[in-house]
């Protein structure tokens, strides 16, 4: 596109403002922002967390989906009592559930209508990522697997934010091509500074700035090695990787994850199924 370098250079430098200073977040991301200004506080309680999610039907409904699921509840005890939920579930998942519920408003708000189709196929492709991450982290046994699912979940919310700000910018609207360089180029710097700002660790903020430095390991013993791995073992081609020639060595490195962990997407569908309906709406 004739001064698409230019278009990008004034989106790009709206938001980098935006990330410096009062972030310009779409609305449906408030409900993330108060659960990630009550669990700052190292000494928050369980009351004080349930009194913040109590307001919020859908981060409420979620919780208790989940902590009923097999997942996390194999006893098959019936939990209602939202401080219960929280209590079994732990902050990790408040703030996983949280942001899920944010991403899903993002992605039926009006402004990603014009990208209706690249929206979900990420929304669908992050939701199957963060199962298969929870799944290869219980396996693998070296780090939290709600650390790792909450990794996955959100490994792509550069995506959502840059077609919510490209709404504003009529061009993109009318070139499919220079949408999808954008993405290709700035998601995961842009999704790096977001998690930064909504108080994430910095083993997740790393993790998405790196998702596509495939770097294998005989051992994969962080948070940036599952994401790797979920996302080889997810097997979609996204729409903004579409263009692009998948190299000799990357279809090498994802043939050998496929047998070494492949397995565990045969044995654990029933779980990725479950953790994927909870997430989703």
């Amino acid at each position: 596109m004739a001064g698409g370098s230019d278009l990008h250079f004034h989106i790009l430098e709206d938001i980098a403002r935006d990330l410096s200073g009062d972030v310009n977040f779409p609305t449906c991301l408030d409900a993330a922002l108060l659960v990630r200004n009550a669990l700052k506080d190292p000494f928050a309680s369980i009351d004080q967390v349930t009194q913040v999610i109590s307001v919020e039907p859908l981060i409420s409904s979620k919780l208790l989906r989940l902590a009923n699921s097999v997942s996390y509840n194999p006893s098959g005890e019936v939990i209602s009592s939202l401080s219960n939920v929280i209590r079994r579930l732990g902050f990790d998942i408040v703030r996983t559930i949280s942001l899920a519920v944010a991403m899903d408003q993002m992605l039926k708000s009006k402004n990603l209508a014009a990208y209706d189709q690249i929206a979900r196929q990420t929304w669908e492709h992050s939701l199957r990522v963060a199962a298969i991450a929870r799944v290869l982290a219980v396996h693998l046994g070296r780090m939290q697997p709600d650390g790792a699912m909450l990794t996955g979940l959100v490994h792509n919310i550069g995506i959502f934010y840059l077609l919510f700000r490209a709404a504003e910018y009529p061009e993109y609207r009318n070139d499919q091509a220079a949408m999808i360089a954008l993405l290709a180029g700035w998601h995961e710097g842009v999704g790096e500074s977001l998690l930064h700002i909504l108080g994430l660790p910095a083993s997740i903020t790393d993790a998405v700035r790196d998702q596509t430095l495939l770097n294998p390991v005989e051992m994969p013993s962080s948070i940036s090695d599952v994401l790797c791995i979920a996302i080889a073992l997810a097997g979609d081609r996204l729409p903004w990787l579409n263009s692009e020639p998948i190299s000799t060595g990357t279809e090498a490195w994802r043939m050998k994850a496929s047998e070494c962990y492949g397995h565990l997407l045969k044995s654990a569908e029933r779980d990725i199924a479950e953790l994927r309906a909870a997430l989703s709406a």
